[in-house]
């Protein structure tokens, strides 16, 4: 039964006349008539809310904590409620706790509501961490019970006052984004407009900090707004704003009379310089609409990452900038700043060692190298400001005054860095703009006026070639580019200055990593870091330049996201790292979502140490190139066609097929997800493959299918390589290369197809996959570069590849492409070691076992018209399939090929085995490489027929 007004009643009257505010006492017994009141008749046990749920790591100190109640509701939002006595009056000093015992909780709750007996400070925390989206007193229940539909078994949503900041902050955002693109559009089509973009810019900011201004009580009420409805009834602009409320906002003092009496005095720096602008109609209607909005909802915090999207969406693009949530942020700012300021407030006693950290924490200084516009300075000084207020609570405390309540942290210990002069002018206005935000939510007796000028604190310039400011805290969210896409979006000559000043990063990192190699750099002993990279910072070369770097270099890992679905536009997965330069006592906490949406579940565990491969297994980030692997030639990427004209269908191959001079260059072309989604893993598309061909008169032997190629992708082909002389004003280059040789594939892979034409079948798997699946391919098929090839044959080797150990080694050594496993020759094969000392009859067994798999999957497929994707998602599933037994057999024969016990760490036991290998090879012993071993003399009785294979 759900709450009625009655219920609810009965629940205020019973706590005004029992509760008298204890926490300790009686929080239990006050959830529970709460329950009572929502229709849970036997409280907390019908509903199956737990009460001092255990929180690993939940405490401010680091210790195991208790959450007072947490309610698993799936597949509905849980819930969380902390009880506070009711002397507590400063509620929001412990969403922070909160907020961190959400995150070791599973499922997260969303809804989180912090009492004391009198107020229910109700969060969202999928939309605000902050900030309560309501605050209700125990009195108004009964009328508010919309807001607590969350409390029963239903899909309708709660009502909450403030549930629509994130909405009001869009809407404004983009209407003054839309205005900034008419003025900027006004600007461009008459040159007599007496105004520059740069003029537009700034009136734009001058009218959000007057808005904001108007609804926090830093400009008498509505004025900003009748001044526009006042140009709107005919007046203009330029008298209003320019020679009117702007002028004032930027004279000293408080005007005394007239139109704009009570305006006090601004100041900083935004308004040192008015643009004359006279706005036209629809300008100002555009104003006007935003004007009307709420200002005193706005999150700063995302406002202006908005904002600059909606004006610059292409620059953000070929930055890599991204927004980054609120949620994102404090997976840095907390444990980076927060936690380390909590700790050191709960460590200090004495009022001397309290007034010690008082004047640390006025020249505590923070950095954002890469600050966009401001988000994450933002979050850092409500944060710090809040950790300020702890400080200077428990100083009135131990002194028995409350005379210190003013604070000193301003927003000129922020520091930021950008090469977008736009997202600069942002930043400072978010900032600007925090200090006024964290005066009202925490009831502080500081004036926000005149604003802080800060030019010098957040400055335009590219932050990897330019000095820093020395910084307590360095955090942020620099660009996410791949290595491969840094010379197309930032040019050849800017990626060569980058590695001639960075060259021991290797050229292979993402662009994300040089940030993270300064950053450690510039840090002083003691100094912390947070920043968010793409996921690639924990493999290979990237994290060689970054992460191996930081460990090795006095810097410990205290807290990281291994991998997380990005929360913001970007279509990837990111990596969160938080550490110090230094030592660190005490666990450390590694977080990792499981899956590749945003609800996805998480894992978090408490480690001793956390590896530069942001992993909880066996650390084998140092594991050594097997010469004999690398030597072996029997690993390679597919075939990168280049142009979609050298691809046909079906049908188009047909006619090509029954032209006797072109049929013998049209070939079957394999995909990864052919492979994976076929029933009989048969490719969709045939290829022309004139790559034999040393010149065009060698290729125009084979007429119509040169004739094709000629006229579908020459001219692509032509056009890339005079847009790259053009562009670079050079007459060499990758594109000009391949217009050399434009009848050919991008990257044909001669080595590769030579060695697959010698043999009956080789091995290929999805490049990028979230599973092992390998499977054995026809000579005749060509690969495509989706696809890993192994140029081996036998049944032997194919189990080896198969096995669930080769598949361990595989996502520990990989790279990775959004949240998918990405094989690669250099990491994974070259640095796989293959059993050394295999038995005849073990090879045999695990030939068998590997036969036998392939057996089990085809008569499964063919049984249910299954793909191999569709059949290895019943892995899945619990339960002891045939699926299940095959693999299970063919694991365990590999394990005792290796000598491993059955109880031995695999990745432990490969490492050690990877560097006994590359230590025998380092002193002339002779090693086994990947393939049937030199003993076996019967290789044919090591070879089936089976594989993929074009029907006759």
């Amino acid at each position: 039964m759900p709450a009625t007004p009655e219920t609810i009643h009965h629940f205020v009257n019973y706590c005004q006349q029992y509760i008298t505010g204890r926490e300790r006492g009686e929080g239990q017994i006050f959830i529970d008539q709460f329950f009572q009141a929502f229709g849970y008749k036997e409280g907390l046990r019908e509903a199956g809310a737990i009460c001092e749920e255990v929180v690993p790591d939940g405490s401010r100190k680091g210790n195991t904590g208790f959450a007072d109640l947490f309610w698993r509701r799936e597949p509905l939002d849980s819930v969380l409620i902390e009880m506070k006595s009711k002397k507590e009056k400063k509620l929001n000093q412990h969403y922070g706790q909160a907020w961190e015992y959400s995150r070791n909780l599973t499922p997260r709750p969303r809804y989180v509501i912090l009492c004391n007996f009198d107020e229910f400070w109700i969060y969202d925390f999928e939309k605000i961490i902050d900030t309560p989206v309501d605050i209700i007193r125990l009195v108004e229940l009964p009328e508010r019970l919309d807001a607590f539909t969350f409390m029963e078994f239903s899909t309708q949503r709660p009502n909450f006052r403030n549930q629509q900041i994130i909405e009001v902050t869009k809407r404004a955002a983009q209407r003054m984004g839309e205005l900034f693109q008419r003025l900027q559009a006004r600007s461009q089509r008459n040159k007599r407009n007496n105004f520059t973009d740069l003029d537009a810019q700034r009136f734009v900011l001058q009218c959000v900090i007057a808005m904001f201004a108007q609804y926090r009580g830093m400009l008498p009420p509505n004025l900003f707004t009748n001044c526009i409805q006042r140009c709107l009834e005919g007046e203009s602009t330029y008298d209003i704003l320019y020679n009117g409320l702007f002028r004032e906002m930027n004279t000293k003092g408080i005007t005394p009379y007239g139109r704009y009496q009570d305006v006090d005095y601004f100041n900083g720096g935004l308004f040192s310089t008015i643009p004359p602008l006279d706005l036209h109609r629809e300008e100002l209607e555009f104003l006007a609409a935003s004007a009307s909005e709420d200002w005193s909802k706005i999150r700063p915090a995302i406002f202006g990452s908005i904002f600059e999207s909606t004006i610059t969406g292409e620059s953000r693009h070929s930055g890599g900038i991204h927004y980054t949530s609120e949620n994102d942020i404090m997976k840095i700012v907390r444990p980076t700043i927060s936690k380390h300021w909590e700790d050191k407030i709960e460590q200090a006693n004495t009022i001397e060692e309290l007034n010690s950290l008082r004047l640390e924490i006025q020249n505590y200084r923070v950095l954002d190298p890469a600050c966009g516009s401001g988000n994450f300075l933002y979050m850092a000084y409500q944060e710090l400001k809040q950790s300020e207020q702890l400080l200077l609570d428990k100083i009135a405390e131990k002194s028995g005054t409350s005379q210190l309540s003013i604070g000193f942290v301003t927003p000129e210990q922020f520091y930021g860095i950008d090469n977008n002069p736009f997202a600069i002018e942002l930043a400072r206005v978010t900032l600007i703009i925090a200090r006024k935000v964290a005066i009202d939510k925490l009831g502080l007796h500081e004036n926000p006026l005149p604003l802080d000028t800060l030019d010098k604190n957040i400055v335009c310039k590219d932050a990897l070639f330019e000095d820093w400011v020395k910084a307590d805290a360095i955090i942020g969210n620099p660009p996410f580019q791949t290595k491969s896409k840094m010379p197309q979006e930032f040019g050849n000559d800017y990626v060569r200055k980058l590695r001639e000043k960075y060259p021991e990063i290797p050229g292979r990192a993402d662009y994300c990593v040089y940030w993270f190699r300064k950053t450690h750099d510039q840090l002083k002993i003691g100094g912390r870091a947070g920043l968010v990279g793409t996921n690639t910072i924990r493999q290979n070369y990237s994290r060689e330049g970054g992460l191996d770097y930081i460990v090795a270099n006095n810097g410990t890992i205290t807290e990281a996201v291994s991998s997380q679905v990005w929360s913001g536009d970007a279509a990837v997965h990111v990596s969160i790292v938080n550490w110090v330069k230094g030592e660190y006592q005490g666990k450390k906490k590694l977080y990792t979502q499981l899956g590749d949406s945003l609800d996805s579940p998480w894992q978090v565990l408490e480690l001793d140490r956390i590896n530069s491969a942001l992993s909880a297994g066996f650390d084998v980030t140092q594991a050594k190139k097997i010469i004999a692997n690398a030597n072996s030639e029997a690993c390679y990427q597919g075939q990168t066609h280049g142009h979609e004209g050298f691809l046909l269908s079906p049908e188009e191959a047909a006619v090509f097929l029954q032209d006797r001079k072109s049929k013998p260059v049209i070939y079957p072309y394999l995909t990864g997800d052919d492979i994976l989604s076929h029933p009989q893993s048969l490719p969709s598309r045939y290829a022309i493959d004139l790559n034999k061909c040393a010149d065009p008169s060698l290729a125009m032997k084979y007429s119509q299918a040169f004739a094709h190629v000629k006229k579908y992708v020459m001219p692509t082909i032509q056009a890339n390589a005079e847009d790259e002389k053009k562009k670079t004003g050079k007459e060499t280059g990758p594109r000009q290369t391949h217009f050399r040789r434009w009848w050919k594939y991008w990257r044909y892979r001669p080595e590769m197809i030579e060695k697959i034409e010698s043999l009956p079948r080789y091995i290929v798997c999805s490049r990028v996959t979230k599973r092992s699946i390998f499977e054995f391919v026809s000579f005749d098929i060509r690969p495509n570069d989706a696809l890993q090839v192994f140029s081996l044959a036998d049944d032997y080797s194919f189990g080896i590849l198969q096995s669930g150990i080769h598949w361990l080694w595989f996502t520990e050594k990989c790279s990775s492409l959004k949240g998918d496993s990405r094989y690669t020759s250099e990491s994974v094969f070259n640095t796989f070691p293959w059993p050394q000392n295999p038995t005849i009859s073990q090879v045999r067994s695990i030939a068998d076992a590997a036969i036998k798999l392939r057996e089990v999957r085809r008569k499964t497929m063919i049984k249910n018209n299954w793909s191999l994707r569709e059949l290895y998602q019943t892995l899945d599933q619990p339960g002891d399939t045939p699926l299940h037994k095959a693999h299970a057999n063919l694991d365990l024969a590999v394990r005792l090929s290796y000598g491993m016990n059955p109880d031995e760490d695999s990745l432990g036991f490969l490492f050690e085995l990877n560097l006994e290998v590359a230590n025998k090879e380092a002193s002339g012993e002779s090693v086994l490489a990947p393939g049937l071993p030199p003993f076996v003399t019967n290789y044919q009785d090591f070879i089936t027929h089976d594989c993929v294979k074009m029907l006759e």
